[in-house]
């Protein structure tokens, strides 16, 4: 069953005649895109991902395995692994994207039923719009240092040393402003316009890098000594204590793409697109973003005497002004393209899910935009530890619990088959019990607190590191932790296909 048409009063027609016309669960974004408007391609979702991967969180992933005590290598085969993994689920979800044209929060009405899917649209589109603040404010860094640069330092020019408020420069809330305005600009013009930068974005972001690079090895006359630093690690258990929470971690980065990654693959032509174009667009960039990431480091600390983690630090540190300037432009067009395919679009069709008569794609961007900002994002990344690393652990877990209902519904309960037109109305297949699953709602608590009961903070110097007790939330759990995603996603895809064990059949479409 396929998209026919979409009438002026949002009404919308499916091939076989049926039409979806309840405004409490349709729009016309939340329909299946008619099949020629499918034109994504492989070089679009590889192109995707070289966008969303090459950013500044991926950039500094092999800088916090390298201070915990990894080498280089350890850091980069930990990256590899965790982004091989996730793939996975990516694959297994975006399936349904292509063959139905349906977005994520209309994907989880099948196993979460039409309302009961707004629970995990809103969990992921809380994640979003946290990391949308946190990625704007860093785009407005690149542009505030930009201008910096351009201006210079001396007397007279006070764009790096004006007035503070609330403890940052005035002309750092401007650029912040800017940025913001940039990104709402270019995602309320829609998903083809996204694509469009997405595709000259990634190559500028490849050039980027190895231009980053080749530039800190020349200044450096070599890659530095940080190849040749061992493992404070080795190989033994002190290795794998550290691995495994790590590995979570890392995966945790992506696991919200694994979730709404249909919100994209909708628009693929064909099945062969979008795995071809993930499967070549997601390891291998992450891998090679890891590895660029330590060289350029390396050069830093030959140069500057002590190693440079953040790109945008590096960049302006740089006495050559047409160098600096060219990667602030890089990394803000980086942040330009991951923030807005991976933090905007799924939140502005999750909110659209939760109230599709009154708020569209358009305007559900234009409200995570406005949650970015209220969430304070210069506060949330004023402690990586707490707010990058710890929340990488908990979220992966709740969203790899997410992740499991939706692949043992669709995969193994389903067998990859829906049926559309119930998908958008009240009484059909899906409604369940008063529009929810309980079975579904049921298996995400259960594996929710498997996968982050236990989480707890780590104690350096008898100070604690992070939000959580040091014995673990719920002490019994803590030994699950370190493994939070695999948890969450083995517990949850286990218990919901065992609830459903007995009505198997009737899943069949």
């Amino acid at each position: 069953m396929s998209l026919q048409q979409t009438y002026p009063d949002g009404r919308v027609a499916l091939a076989e005649g049926v039409v979806l016309d309840d405004p409490r669960f349709t729009n016309g974004d939340l329909a299946p895109v008619p099949v020629e408007r499918r034109t994504w391609r492989t070089y679009n979702y590889l192109a995707l991902w070289v966008g969303m991967a090459h950013c500044i969180p991926s950039w500094t992933l092999a800088s916090g395995l390298v201070a915990l005590g990894m080498d280089w290598k350890q850091a980069v085969l930990t990256i590899a692994l965790a982004n091989v993994i996730v793939l996975v689920p990516m694959l297994l979800t975006g399936h349904a994207g292509t063959k139905y044209g349906i977005p994520f929060p209309v994907f989880a009405r099948a196993s979460f039923g039409v309302r009961g899917a707004n629970l995990p649209a809103l969990i992921r589109a809380a994640v979003a719009c946290c990391w949308f603040g946190i990625q704007t404010w860093i785009g407005g860094e690149g542009i505030y240092l930009l201008v910096g640069k351009v201006l210079g330092q001396g007397p007279g020019h006070g764009w790096l040393t004006a007035g503070e408020v609330l403890g940052a420069p005035w002309t750092q809330w401007l650029s912040f402003l800017l940025f913001w305005l940039i990104e709402i600009a270019v995602i309320t013009r829609g998903m083809e316009t996204l694509r469009k930068v997405e595709n000259w974005a990634a190559p500028l972001v490849i050039l980027g890098a190895l231009v980053l690079l080749g530039f800190m090895v020349d200044k450096a006359g070599g890659l530095g000594p940080l190849l040749d630093q061992p493992s404070k690690l080795g190989w033994g258990a002190d290795f794998w204590k550290v691995f495994f929470p790590a590995l979570m971690g890392m995966i945790g980065f992506w696991s919200t793409l694994s979730l709404n990654i249909p919100d994209f693959t909708r628009f693929g032509g064909s099945q062969k697109a979008q795995l071809w174009g993930q499967t070549l667009g997601l390891p291998t960039t992450m891998t090679l973003f890891a590895v660029l990431s330590v060289l350029v480091t390396s050069g830093s600390q030959a140069v500057y005497g002590a190693p440079i983690w953040d790109p945008i630090a590096l960049a302006a540190r740089m006495s050559d002004v047409a160098g600096a300037l060219f990667a602030l432009l890089v990394v803000m067009v980086a942040t330009l393209s991951v923030n807005i395919a991976a933090n905007v679009v799924s939140p502005a069709y999750d909110l659209s899910n939760l109230v599709p008569k009154y708020v569209n794609f358009r305007t559900g961007a234009l409200i995570t935009g406005v949650v970015g900002i209220a969430v304070m994002p210069w506060k949330l990344i004023a402690n990586p530890h707490v707010y990058i690393f710890t929340w990488l652990g908990v979220v992966g877990g709740l969203l790899g619990t997410v992740a499991g209902i939706l692949i043992a519904d669709y995969w193994l309960l389903r067998r990859t088959r829906l049926h559309l037109a119930d998908l958008y109305r009240a009484g059909g297949r899906y409604w369940y019990t008063g529009g929810w699953n309980l079975r579904a709602v049921a298996a995400l608590l259960v594996g929710g607190v498997l996968a982050i009961g236990g989480s707890y903070s780590t104690v350096s110097g008898g100070v604690k590191q992070g939000p959580f007790p040091a014995d673990g939330v719920i002490p019994f759990l803590k030994p699950l932790a370190d493994y939070g995603w695999a948890v969450g996603f083995a517990s949850s895809l286990l218990l919901y296909a065992l609830l459903n064990l007995g009505g198997r059949a009737s899943h069949r479409e």
